[in-house]
């Protein structure tokens, strides 16, 4: 039964992250895998994935899938259980640990229900590896990831994320329908319906990939933060995202508390608190008004 979550009484923020170089500091198939399984370098690996995707037509991401299971041919077993193995060893940026549950106890302690989502081209069952997806910190994972057999192993890509298929998920974290294939994100709901409005909606990414979700959230009325490697102190891409107005903030990529991001999200939190309060009083008097009229 598709899964579909309904607007209650407390207002729900919703944060949305890209995973490499947003949540980890590297690509996460380069943190292990390829190593493994590439006699390459990391680069040489990326460079392949990017010509085969040119000379046959083939979406980058399905290309990089097909490298990954191609390369692991004769040298392991490309399982779901090796996948997640991987990713256990995934590098996460400071303070990410425990930062979904103490931004969600944050929220809770001031009447706001907060949600954390990721919205990736990496592969869900590397995520799923991670120890935040295995602790259950994400309400969902929308990543790339593979069909496989009765015996683990894969054999065909089940879903696929790419840049801008990504904006789907904004629109299904929005209205509560949340499952990949259920048609009813097309559903028309009324605004005083809706979920969670893109103004509480929060995404954090870090470069071009993410563009078309910041700008759709940023538009909307969200908030949409670039975030970058404190250790290289690289702003290039968030400088260029703000001139263009992808962004409405940026940070160094630090999740501890207290952090610029700590401070930033915490302020963003309080800062819905108190529009859903007010968007409740217009609601009401909205209300009182049509009711005088009959």
């Amino acid at each position: 039964m598709a899964t579909r979550k309904t607007k209650g009484d407390k207002p729900v923020l919703a944060i949305c992250y890209d995973f490499d170089k947003t949540l980890s500091p590297d690509d996460m198939q380069a943190q292990g895998y390829i190593q493994k399984v590439y006699d390459g370098d990391i680069a040489s690996f990326w460079a392949e994935c990017d010509k085969l995707a040119l000379e046959d037509g083939m979406d980058s991401n399905l290309a990089y899938m097909y490298k990954m299971k191609q390369e692991a041919e004769g040298r392991v077993i490309f399982s779901r259980n090796m996948l997640e193995d991987y990713g256990s060893k995934v590098a996460l940026f400071p303070g990410v640990e425990d930062w979904f549950e103490r931004i969600r106890s944050y929220g809770a302690k001031i009447g706001v229900i907060v949600e954390h989502y990721v919205i990736s081209s990496g592969l869900k069952e590397m995520i799923e590896g991670t120890s935040p997806g295995k602790a259950g910190a994400f309400e969902r994972i929308y990543a790339s990831s593979f069909y496989y057999n009765e015996r683990g192993v894969a054999v065909w890509p089940a879903q696929v994320i790419n840049y801008t298929n990504k904006t789907q998920f904004l629109f299904r974290i929005s209205k509560g329908v949340l499952d990949v294939n259920d048609p009813g994100v097309n559903d028309f709901f009324a605004p005083e319906n809706i979920r969670i409005p893109f103004r509480n909606i929060v995404y954090i990414g870090d470069s071009d990939t993410d563009i078309p979700c910041m700008k759709l959230v940023n538009v909307n009325g969200g908030h949409s933060i670039g975030v970058y490697n404190s250790e290289s102190c690289d702003k290039t891409k968030v400088h260029k995202m703000l001139t263009e107005n992808r962004i409405k903030y940026f940070a160094p990529a630090d999740y501890t508390e207290n952090s610029e991001l700590d401070k930033l999200v915490k302020a963003i939190i309080e800062r819905t608190a108190a529009n859903e309060f007010l968007e409740s009083i217009y609601y009401e008097c909205k209300k009182d008004c049509e009711t005088d009229d009959l």
